[in-house]
């Protein structure tokens, strides 16, 4: 029997693959399924079992949060990176990483053969295919249910036929946990006009008083909160329960897909929405205006390859390194408000707060140049403006 590594998450398209490949095709499987954070170790014991009752020959769970952590999520918070200046790549973020464990595991047992769950229809596919085929080309690629155009009925027919009767009925809510976010798929993000409705978002209001948090951060990693020491996974971790006792962090994104279409996702991301928008505050103050510009720039774009799959390019390593290089200076403290449904921004200190320069308050002082420094500033500046004026004016 040929090696087959499999893409195993515990859901209906997966457990169908897990069947078909090892009862049809003869496979020896070995499920994997990859946590980059949400599962608790109940979860992955239970997703275990079931691989196994499938036909699947081996279950492996990889710990993949850290790596998560340190291979894109670091730079996502450097880059401050929020797709369409709303969403935070929590799901996209997580399949390239998970793409990389799996494959990365294939290679190390010998597989000739790797599988997936995705269907034709959506980003996901994309993302794994092109993990796999640029790693690992001499490892052929199986999609049952793309490669078949399989239905959600015909998939669970298979399983009763083989008796399995897991229930398969279809929860109203489709959501995905991980450590950045949380997505929520629903009937109402298949349109253009309808919210999902607050039962729909898997934290519910729980806390009502105001209450404000001091994140710390060091060369623009968070590394403490409320002053008590602890790892960036962790304290992401920490401030996510937090918030989400607040209801912080709901929306709906709405972007385009790598296959042409566009998508609509809602998504409850309370940690990395304030964290993103904190970490921006703080290089407001401690980097120059031309750092934030190109910094906005690369941000951008590193969010869109990412989340295009292109995670592999070189450039990638290219983009990390300018953005690691850019937050030497930011570090220090930001004060956040949380109320339900909403934080607020208080302010920051910082030894590199730029403010606290002595040349001048804007608006109110200057001290390091004169009134006439100040005119001749301002004649030199307007010289090009002055030119243009002058040649083109006859031309109105």
């Amino acid at each position: 029997m040929s090696k087959l590594v499999l893409a195993y998450s515990g859901g209906l398209d997966t457990s169908y693959c897990a069947k078909y490949l090892s009862k049809e095709k003869r496979y020896e499987v070995h499920a994997v399924s990859v946590n980059t954070g949400g599962f608790s170790s109940e979860e992955i014991s239970s997703i275990g079992e079931k691989a196994i009752e499938l036909g699947a020959s081996s279950y492996t769970s990889i710990d993949a949060v850290q790596t998560f952590y340190d291979k894109v999520v670091k730079y996502l918070i450097f880059g401050n990176v929020l797709k369409n200046n709303t969403y935070p790549l929590s799901v996209s973020a997580e399949r390239i990483v998970q793409a990389i464990e799996i494959v990365t595991h294939a290679k190390k047992i010998g597989a000739e053969y790797i599988a997936h769950g995705s269907t034709g229809a959506g980003n996901d596919q994309v993302r794994f295919d092109m993990i796999f085929q640029i790693i690992a080309p001499e490892i052929e690629i199986i999609t049952p249910i793309r490669d078949n155009k399989l239905a959600r009925e015909a998939e669970i027919e298979y399983l009763k036929e083989n008796g399995v009767d897991y229930s398969w009925e279809k929860a109203k809510y489709s959501i995905n946990k991980g450590l950045w976010g949380t997505s929520v798929g629903g009937e109402e993000t298949l349109t253009s006009n309808l919210p999902l409705p607050d039962s729909a978002y898997p934290s519910q209001l729980q806390e009502k008083n105001p209450t404000e948090v001091k994140l710390t951060f060091e060369k623009g990693e968070l590394i403490a909160i409320d002053g008590q020491k602890d790892t960036p996974v962790t304290n992401i971790e920490k401030l996510d329960a937090l918030a989400s006792k607040y209801a912080i962090g709901r929306d709906i994104h709405v972007g385009d897909t790598i296959i042409g279409i566009k998508g609509r996702v809602g998504f409850e991301a309370a940690a990395s929405l304030i964290i993103i928008k904190a970490h921006h505050l703080l290089e407001k103050h401690t980097l120059s205006k031309w750092q934030q510009y190109q910094k906005e720039q690369q941000g951008n774009f590193y969010g869109m390859l990412l989340h295009e799959g292109n995670y592999l390019d070189e450039v990638m390593r290219n983009i990390e390194a300018f953005l690691t290089d850019t937050q030497k200076n930011v570090s220090g403290d930001v004060f956040v408000s949380l109320y339900p449904f909403q934080f607020k921004l208080n302010g920051i200190s910082s030894e590199h707060d730029l403010m606290n320069a002595s040349f001048g308050s804007y608006g109110e002082m200057h001290k390091g140049w004169t009134a006439d420094d100040a005119k001749g500033f301002i004649k030199i500046l307007s010289n090009s403006g002055k030119i243009y004026n002058h040649v083109n004016h006859s031309h109105d």
